[in-house]
């Protein structure tokens, strides 16, 4: 059980940091009139969002144990990290799937996905974890505490608080199922639920409609 609030807490954290994150952004937008923003820019910003969220999730650990961390839930918080980038990553090759497939009929849609970028921000964020775990007087500055701190109190708000319980009580199991199926994976070569996208499906059945006409011609 110990486990399972550990995971939800963690769920409730995720889902407050993103709110916050997500206004953020929205005044950055305003300030900069709506002007977008290079594919290098965009994946700087990610990179401080991945970041700065491990710094506050070591927090959360330390918080939790007075001042004394266990290895066995700074593991289970770094799993959690990793699966929640790899989540993320698996969401935006499947918008860019999408942009790829219809963005031609949509000019205010733009692919800017980068596998190596991405994976080269996710890299970075798991190692800053594990730097932290090595030097962990490093994880105190001012604005990865104002995070942790206004984390803590939204939670304890009666309304805000209870919304993002009911959120992380989701995150929690969306995040046992990703486990789960990758365990699976593991042990037996399949998942246990497979995910394909139908936009691959719909760009590979034009491409066979393809090679058959030059076939005939």
């Amino acid at each position: 059980m110990d486990l399972l609030d550990f995971i939800f807490r963690l769920g409730v954290l995720f889902a407050i940091y993103g709110f916050i994150w997500a206004l953020i952004e929205f005044g950055l937008a305003i300030l900069s009139m709506g002007s977008n923003r290079t594919p290098l820019g965009v994946y700087i910003f990610r990179a401080i969002k991945y970041v700065l969220l491990v710094d506050v999730t070591f927090l959360f650990c330390y918080n939790l144990e007075n001042d004394h961390i266990q290895l066995y839930n700074l593991g289970l918080a770094g799993l959690v990290l990793l699966t929640y980038f790899i989540g993320k990553l698996q969401n935006r090759q499947q918008q860019a799937v999408f942009v790829s497939a219809f963005g031609s009929g949509m000019p205010n849609l733009k692919n800017n996905f980068n596998i190596q970028a991405e994976l080269g921000v996710i890299g970075l964020s798991i190692g800053f974890f594990i730097f932290l775990i090595a030097y962990p007087q490093f994880s105190y500055n001012p604005l990865s505490s104002w995070f942790h701190e206004s984390i803590l109190n939204i939670e304890d708000t009666p309304i805000f608080g209870f919304i993002f319980k009911i959120i992380g009580f989701f995150f929690l199991l969306n995040l046992l199922f990703k486990m789960l199926n990758g365990f699976i994976y593991l042990i037996s070569g399949r998942p246990l639920f497979q995910m394909t996208s139908g936009f691959r499906k719909f760009e590979k059945d034009k491409t066979d409609e393809f090679d058959d006409f030059e076939e005939i011609n």
